[in-house]
C-alpha cells in the first residue's frame, strides 16, 4: 500500500467532492434557522445560556492525516498515519457517495475582518443526526457574515456518522478541502478552518500563529509615563491563551492604565509586526472562576453562552469547576459579553478590531510564551529575542484534555506550540526568526520576549517499571503558580517593576515581584542540587533531540547554533548532529549575559516617546 496519493488522484477526488456540494440533499441555512433547529437539542441553563453533549470531547489530532505534494505532508507519519493515508482514496470515495446520500445543511460564514486576507468558510455537516446541527451553529457563531472582502475560499465536510473504527481527519491543504469523520466535537470544525488558513496565510507572506493578542495600557514605574503595547500569547490547548488574553491584570484604571483582549486562539503576523485577526467569538475551556476570571466568567453565564460538556446541576446551574464527567467543557462566549466590573455597572474589555495595530503605532510589542512544567521551571523568564526564537522553536508544554487526553499531564514540545502546522515545521521557526530579527533592527527596543509557567514548581514523580508496563506515583505534589501572582508578574513585567537575575538555563529568572514574597517556589529549596541538575539534563537532552528533529526539515544555521549555545547550561556537554562545527564552549555564567547577540540594537524596555493614540482602535 502506497503512504500517499497521487496528484492527479487526488485532483480527481478533490474535483468530485466539489461537484458533490450542490446536490438537493445539501440545504444552506441562516444563522436565524439553525438557532432555531439547534437549540432544542440543548439543556437550557437558569441564566438561559444552553449546554449540548458531545461522544467525543476533544480534537483527534493522533488521526489527522495531510494528503497532497510532498511540501505539505506529515514529516515523521506514524503507522497509524500511514494507514489513514493508504486508504485515504476508498474513504474520499465514500465520502462523495456520502455527500449525495445523506442529509447535509450547509453555512458560509467568514473569518478575519481586514482589507487583505478573509477567508471565506464553507462548512458542510451531516444531520443524519440532527442535533448535529448544533455543530454548525456553534461554530458559526465564532465567525464573522461573509462579505465581499479578499480571501480564499475554504471546505470542511463533517460526517460525525462515520464509525469510530474509521474515525479521521484528512486535511487537502493545496485544494482547500478539510474532512471530519467519526466524531462530532465541534473543535474539529474550529481547528479545521483555522488550520488550513493558517497554511494560506503563510503562502501570502505573512505567519500564522496559535496565539492570542491583547493591548494594555500601562503606567511606567520609571518614567511615569502611559505606554501602550501589543502582546502576543502563544500556548497549546489548555495551557492560559484564553485566561491571559482576557485578564486584566489588576491594573489600575485610575491611573490610566487599561487591557483589551483582541484575539485569543489564532491570527495571522506582518512582517511590521501587526497581526490579522481571525475569530469574532471564542471557543473557551469552562474551568473558571468568578473571582479569578471574571470577564470570562461573566461571558459564560451570559444566555448568548453556547456550550459543551459542561456540568448542570438539577437546579439548572452549570457548574464550571466540576471536571468529573468531562476533563475538557467547553463554550462559545460572546466577544462583547467580556466585561468587568466598573462602579455601579461593567465595563468592556474588547477592543473594537480583532486586528493588533503595527509595531509603529505601539510603545513595544511582547512576544510571551506560555509553558506548562512542574519541576523546575521559573514562573517567568525575560528572553533575549534569540533565545525568543528559540522557545518558539521548542514549544515546551504538557499535554491536556483538549490535545491528547490519554497523554494529559505528559511533556510535548510542539513549534510554536502549534499543532496545526502543515509542512515543514523549520520553515515556519525560520520566518518567525526573519520576522523578529527585522522588528528589532527596525525598532530598537521595542521587542520584548517572555516565558511565563502556568503549571507549577517541586513536583516529584517516581516512574517504576514492572512487566513492561510504567507506573507513575506522585512522591510530592507540584505547587501550582496562583492566578493571582501570575497576574501580578505580568503587570510588573509591564510597569517595569519586576526584578530578574541569571538562572540556571542561561535567561533570566524572576527574583522579585511586588507584593508578592516567591521564595517559597525557589528550586534551591524544593530539590538537591543533583536533582536539579537531573531536571536540567532531561530539559536539554529533549530540547537537542527536538532541535535536531526539526533541523532535519531545513532550519537556518543561525538557529541551529544559538541552539548548541543554549545547551551549554547543561551538566554534560552535547554534541548537536545538526551542526558542521562546534562554537567554543561557554564556561561561565557571566559569558552567556556578554556575548554578542544575533540580533542588533536589543535594549531594556523601551522609554520611546509614547505616539498620538487612536481611540478608533477601542
Amino acid at each position: 500500500m502506497s503512504d500517499h496519493i497521487g496528484h492527479q488522484e487526488l485532483a480527481r477526488l478533490a474535483d468530485f467532492i466539489k461537484k458533490s456540494l450542490h446536490g438537493p440533499n445539501i440545504e444552506t441555512m441562516t444563522m436565524s434557522e439553525l438557532r432555531s433547529e439547534s437549540l432544542p437539542f440543548g439543556v437550557r441553563t437558569k441564566y438561559g445560556s444552553h449546554v449540548f453533549r458531545s461522544a467525543i470531547s476533544s480534537r483527534i489530532g493522533p488521526k489527522t492525516v495531510y494528503l497532497g505534494s510532498p511540501r505539505i505532508r506529515l514529516s515523521r507519519p506514524s503507522d497509524l498515519h500511514q494507514s489513514i493515508i493508504s486508504k485515504a482514496p476508498e474513504e474520499l470515495d465514500k465520502v462523495i457517495h456520502l455527500l449525495s446520500t445523506l442529509p447535509f445543511v450547509h453555512i458560509r460564514r467568514q473569518m478575519g475582518n481586514n482589507d487583505v486576507f478573509n477567508p471565506i468558510c464553507n462548512l458542510y455537516i451531516s444531520v443524519a443526526d440532527r442535533k448535529n446541527l448544533r455543530l454548525a451553529y456553534m461554530w458559526a457563531n465564532t465567525m464573522f457574515k461573509p462579505s465581499k472582502r479578499p480571501g480564499p475560499e475554504v471546505t470542511m465536510i463533517h460526517i460525525p456518522e462515520e464509525h469510530l473504527l474509521r474515525q479521521q481527519v484528512l486535511a487537502i491543504p493545496e485544494h482547500n478541502i478539510n474532512v471530519a469523520l467519526g466524531t462530532d466535537y465541534m473543535g474539529e470544525d474550529k481547528k479545521g478552518f483555522l488550520r488550513q488558513s493558517m497554511w494560506r496565510a503563510d503562502e501570502s507572506g505573512m505567519l500564522g500563529l496559535h496565539a492570542g493578542t491583547k493591548m494594555v495600557t500601562v503606567r511606567d514605574a520609571r518614567t511615569q509615563n502611559l505606554m501602550r503595547y501589543g502582546v502576543f500569547l502563544f500556548g497549546l490547548s489548555a495551557t492560559g491563551k484564553s485566561t491571559w488574553s482576557c485578564h486584566q491584570l489588576g491594573l489600575n484604571t485610575k491611573l490610566g492604565e487599561e487591557t483589551f483582549v483582541t484575539q485569543d486562539d489564532v491570527v495571522f503576523l506582518r512582517d511590521d509586526g501587526g497581526a490579522l485577526g481571525t475569530e469574532d467569538n471564542f471557543f473557551v475551556k469552562t474551568d473558571v472562576a468568578p473571582d479569578l476570571q471574571e470577564a470570562m466568567y461573566n461571558a459564560l453565564i451570559h444566555s448568548s453562552a453556547l456550550m459543551e460538556n459542561v456540568l448542570v446541576n438539577s437546579k439548572g446551574y452549570p457548574d464550571f469547576l466540576d471536571e468529573s464527567l468531562c476533563g475538557n467543557g467547553r463554550a462559545v462566549i460572546q466577544r462583547r459579553q467580556l466585561k468587568v466590573k466598573s462602579g455601579w455597572g461593567k465595563k468592556k474589555i474588547y477592543t473594537k478590531s480583532i486586528n493588533l495595530p503595527p509595531l509603529s503605532e505601539l510603545d513595544g510589542l511582547i512576544f510571551a510564551f506560555i509553558t506548562r512544567r512542574n519541576t523546575i521551571m521559573p514562573f517567568a523568564q525575560r528572553l533575549t529575542p534569540e533565545q525568543g526564537v528559540l522557545a518558539y522553536l521548542w514549544g515546551e508544554s504538557s499535554h491536556s484534555f483538549a490535545s491528547e487526553p490519554d497523554k494529559a499531564g505528559e511533556s510535548v514540545r510542539t513549534v510554536g506550540t502549534d499543532p496545526f502546522i502543515i509542512g515543514s515545521r523549520a520553515k515556519k521557526v525560520n520566518r518567525f526568526y526573519e520576522i523578529m530579527k527585522k522588528l528589532t533592527e527596525t525598532y530598537p527596543g521595542k521587542v520584548h520576549c517572555m516565558q511565563y509557567n502556568t503549571g507549577g514548581v517541586g513536583e516529584i514523580i517516581e516512574t517504576t517499571v514492572k512487566d513492561g508496563k510504567k507506573t507513575k506515583n506522585v512522591i510530592r505534589k507540584v505547587q501550582r503558580v496562583p492566578i493571582d501572582l501570575m497576574a501580578a508578574i505580568q503587570r510588573g513585567d509591564l510597569r517595569g517593576t519586576n526584578k530578574y537575575e541569571l538562572g540556571k538555563l542561561g535567561t533570566e529568572y524572576i527574583s522579585e515581584v511586588a507584593d508578592h514574597d516567591i521564595s517559597a517556589y525557589n528550586v534551591n529549596k524544593l530539590y538537591s542540587q543533583e536533582q536539579i541538575d537531573g531536571y536540567i539534563e532531561e530539559l536539554v537532552k529533549g530540547r537537542k533531540k527536538f532541535t535536531e528533529e526539526i533541523a532535519s526539515e531545513g532550519l537556518m544555521p543561525e538557529i541551529i547554533k544559538e541552539a548548541e549555545r543554549s545547551f551549554e547550561v547543561s551538566p554534560r556537554k552535547h554534541q548537536f548532529k545538526g551542526m558542521t562545527s562546534t562554537p567554543p564552549r561557554i564556561t561561565q555564567e557571566k559569558e552567556i549575559l556578554l556575548r554578542k547577540p544575533e540580533f542588533e540594537n536589543v535594549v531594556p524596555w523601551s522609554r520611546i516617546p509614547r505616539p498620538p493614540r487612536d481611540k478608533s482602535r477601542y
